[in-house]
């Protein structure tokens, strides 16, 4: 008897969790790539490469602490071309509210650059994102301040920087 009443349970739990619920889901589009170039089309991201960048890092501005390191993904494309992949892990502060189901958030990341010893460079990537009850994207990169990218529907999320 207890085995036909095991039984039974167990299979109204699979039948309530099979059932579909009629809320809509959330697209997530937060991942986009990073590729630097000089003014003569050099690769910036390749350390072998003379006049590159031999470090980078990462620094969330809106971070818990004053040190507060966001990951990336150094790649590569087919041909040996560096790209920073980012993800996520920086803090989104709410940045603009339209409406409750219309907001955009903010990330500021500080981007360190070290060539040499004597030559690294800090700088601001600014991160906007739209979020609605059905997307949440990027929307637009600046990079020091200078808008970089702006999201067309259906394209990946490159952002190109010429230093």
């Amino acid at each position: 008897m207890r085995n036909i009443a095991f039984g039974i349970l167990v299979v109204v739990f699979a039948l309530l969790s099979c059932r579909s619920d009629d809320n809509d889901v959330q697209r997530i589009d937060q991942i986009f790539n990073l590729y630097m170039k000089n003014a003569a089309g050099q690769d910036l991201l390749n350390p072998k490469k003379a006049g590159s960048y031999t470090s980078i890092a990462m620094n969330d501005f809106n971070g818990v602490s004053d040190v507060a390191p966001v990951s990336f993904a150094l790649k590569a494309t087919a041909d040996s071309t560096l790209y920073i992949e980012y993800i996520d892990g920086a803090r989104r502060p709410r940045f603009d509210s339209i409406s409750p189901q219309d907001r955009t958030y903010e990330s500021r990341i500080r981007l360190r650059l070290t060539k040499s010893a004597n030559d690294v460079t800090d700088d601001v990537l600014r991160i906007q994102y739209h979020w609605t009850p059905t997307v949440f994207e990027i929307s637009k990169v600046f990079y020091n301040d200078k808008l970089e990218f702006t999201k067309k529907p259906g394209e990946p999320n490159v952002v190109r920087i010429v230093k």
